[in-house]
């Protein structure tokens, strides 16, 4: 197996050697910024299979330079964890709608943090090949790329591309582009987050919690819902969890 290499991008001298002996110990890689602006150019340099990313920074904060990773085609693709220590849902969606994948707040467990950084890995290498847990296909043969359509919404499995009814096409990353199209792929179905968090996210039993579900679809609604507030889309069935249907019970 690949040795996979971690860049930590954190200005707290501490931290940043507490995390590179952890991840050091667990045979990966690891590659230290000290600051916003450095590590998005070892970013761009090493192009590594994961960041580990602080938010409060000097100069070039985590959010920037989320932002500018998803802007640059090089690294668009590579998944984000963010260390924080602001913890409020609206500083988490801001995480999210900067490009970030997952969050663990400061101070934070050892063993937690080996676990996020495992399960990304897992989810982003089978986004790679095209399957996984949450039930992915190949991306489509002969006839092109396979479209998955519900009440005009298309999800190109290729592309990773959403086509919004009147608003066009995005580009979703890797852990939005998993979550709808697991909710797309399984119509009608109705999925608690701790069902999501095992499903999409590959967090084992009881582990991970059920606020990043939420606020990554808080933060998918944000981008396709013509009112997030009151969506027609991405539908909450109170008690139970989330859907997407092909049409309005």
């Amino acid at each position: 197996m690949d040795q996979k290499t971690i860049l930590v991008i954190e200005d707290d001298d501490i931290v940043a050697q507490t995390i590179e002996h952890c991840l050091r110990r667990e045979n990966f890689r690891v590659i230290l910024g000290q600051s916003g602006a450095e590590g998005l150019q070892l970013a761009r340099r090493h192009q590594p299979n994961l960041v580990v990313l602080d938010i409060i920074m000097p100069g070039m904060d985590g959010l920037a330079v989320c932002r500018q990773m998803r802007q640059d085609a090089v690294i668009a693709d590579t998944p984000v964890l963010m260390l924080t220590a602001k913890t409020s849902d609206e500083d988490k969606v801001r995480g999210f709608l900067a490009g970030a994948d997952d969050y663990l707040s400061k101070p934070f467990n050892v063993d937690e943090f080996i676990l996020r950084v495992r399960a990304i890995l897992r989810r982003t290498e089978s986004h790679h090949m095209g399957t996984g847990r949450a039930g992915r296909k190949p991306a489509a043969d002969t006839a092109g790329a396979e479209i998955i359509d519900i009440k005009g919404y298309q999800l190109d499995t290729r592309t990773f591309e959403l086509t919004i009814p009147d608003k066009g096409k995005i580009r979703l990353t890797p852990i939005q582009y998993d979550l709808l199209f697991h909710l797309m792929r399984h119509s009608g179905e109705v999925f608690s987050p701790n069902r999501l968090l095992d499903e999409v996210w590959n967090y084992p039993l009881d582990s991970g919690s059920p606020d990043l579900v939420r606020v990554h679809i808080k933060n998918l609604r944000e981008r396709v819902e013509n009112d997030p507030k009151d969506p027609t889309f991405i539908e909450t069935v109170p008690g139970f969890g989330y859907t997407v249907r092909e049409k309005k019970e």
